[in-house]
């Protein structure tokens, strides 16, 4: 599990996670998500978004790299010989 704990300003962690999903999902730069989460009424500043971005964005990677589910075990082919005509 993530830890918030040393978070101070907001303390809501709902802002945190929307601001690190509107950076990755729709790639914008830290002054325009500063603009889209004073439209969406929160206060932060760019470098306080860049540092939410750099700290938590690994943690959210990993703990989604540990929910993600085994696709199948890799599997190998041998080559092999195709006869035209008894060639």
């Amino acid at each position: 599990m993530i830890s918030f704990k040393s978070v101070h300003h907001p303390k809501d962690v709902d802002v945190i996670l929307y601001a690190v999903f509107l950076y990755v999902r729709y790639s914008v730069s830290f002054r325009d998500l500063e603009e889209i989460m004073e439209e969406q009424g929160i206060e932060a500043d760019h470098d306080t978004l860049n540092r939410w971005v750099m700290r938590y964005l690994p943690l959210i990677a990993e703990e989604a790299r540990k929910q993600k589910c085994k696709v199948g075990t890799p599997w190998r082919m041998d080559e092999t010989d195709v006869k035209l005509k008894g060639k």
